[in-house]
């Protein structure tokens, strides 16, 4: 009896299957984490309560985490809905650093008279328009052109980062503060910040969680959600029925563009205060959404839990490093070990293993016997 192993395409993953596989990836990257932590010295359970502790134990802890965890879940809507359609955009972060320089802009522009919920809404409204109209610069060579738009959305990151921090360092520009000696830039009226909740929590958690609801709600519910997974499924298909496929390219990429501008504008009200790069690029809040969509399968709803638990991780580091010593850099360790485990387990998702036991032949028993 001998075994044989073959990979075939799996039809529709059942929910268990859908539920367990991101789960397990979640466990094996704790436990892979948990060992490097014990090689090296550290107490893998004490380290995992410390993190616990450090982004949910009290009210400020777990306002911290909430607060990071908004630009994610906008930043993971951004790239769960371009990738619904396998639209590959790389560059949320790019278009994140995009709304952040529009809507400072604007709050900086806006008479400090202009009533608090007013002047957020523009700046909010051109945070999105923004970050809709970066996205664009690769959607259109993308769709009209075929160009590829992973290329296109990576390199326009680094234009945008380029271009904030030139406002900030390499010149004299709108956005910087004038007064100090180290560049920085001019903090926005007191009219155009988010309220707060409590801490450091503002009510920019109750835009993230309704841009959820309502992409899910338009991805499930909608024509135009029937077809962007449709065209996900196969363009050539899509095309023959009749779909204007070019302009779903379009308008996928820049509601992702609008999504991760709307992340940035949000950034600069509700938490930064000014056009900060430092600030605005430490976290990586556009890659880091592409992690938090992948865990999530692409489920709008499910992008929300996903990016409060990258949130506890990444706000945890520092506290490792105060109580126990440990570099904070194994937060970011523990988020490539869980991408990496998601992205395995989407393989099993996609296709199943078969094993089949095959019967000797007759003539393999005859030479077994003879010898031969």
């Amino acid at each position: 009896m001998s075994k044989q192993f073959s990979i075939s395409p799996r039809a529709v993953p059942s929910w268990t299957l859908r539920v367990s596989v991101p789960f397990a990836a979640l466990v094996a990257a704790a436990i892979i984490g948990g060992s490097i932590l014990a090689l090296s010295g550290s107490n893998p359970l004490e380290a995992y309560r410390t993190m616990v502790d450090a982004s949910f134990n009290g009210l400020r802890p777990a306002t911290r985490t909430l607060t990071l965890a908004t630009p994610l879940i906008l930043t993971g809507l951004a790239a769960a809905v371009a990738f619904r359609m396998k639209i590959w955009n790389i560059g949320a972060e790019g278009q994140l650093y995009i709304g952040a320089v529009t809507a400072s802009g604007l709050a900086l522009a806006l008479p400090t008279s202009t009533p608090r919920s007013i002047t957020i809404a523009i700046l909010l409204i051109g945070g999105i328009a923004a970050g809709a109209v970066w996205a664009g610069l690769a959607a259109i060579p993308k769709a009209y052109f075929s160009a590829d738009e992973v290329i296109t959305t990576l390199m326009l990151n680094f234009v945008a980062l380029s271009f904030m921090n030139y406002l900030i360092f390499g010149t004299v520009s709108y956005w910087r503060n004038p007064e100090t000696r180290y560049p920085e830039g001019l903090q926005i009226p007191e009219n155009a910040k988010l309220p707060m909740i409590s801490y450091r929590l503002h009510y920019g958690i109750v835009i993230a969680i309704l841009a959820a609801i309502l992409i899910w709600w338009i991805l499930r519910r909608t024509t135009y959600g029937f077809e962007l997974r449709t065209i996900g499924d196969s363009q050539e298909a899509s095309r023959y029925a009749g779909m204007r496929v070019n302009t779903k390219i379009l308008s996928v990429l820049a509601l992702s563009g609008a999504l991760a501008g709307g992340a940035g504008a949000i950034e600069v009200s509700g938490v930064v205060g000014r056009l900060d790069p430092h600030a605005l690029s430490t976290h990586e809040l556009g890659f880091t959404g592409i992690v938090v969509a992948a865990v999530a399968r692409l489920n709008c709803m499910t992008v929300i839990p996903v990016a409060v638990l990258l949130a506890a991780l990444m706000t945890s580091g520092s506290s490792l490093q105060r109580v126990l010593g440990i570099q904070p850099e194994i937060v970011f360790f523990l988020q490539g070990l869980i991408f990496l485990f998601v992205a395995a387990g989407e393989f099993f998702l996609a296709n199943k293993v078969n094993i089949t036991t095959k019967a000797p032949t007759r003539l393999e028993v005859d030479g077994g016997l003879t010898g031969e």
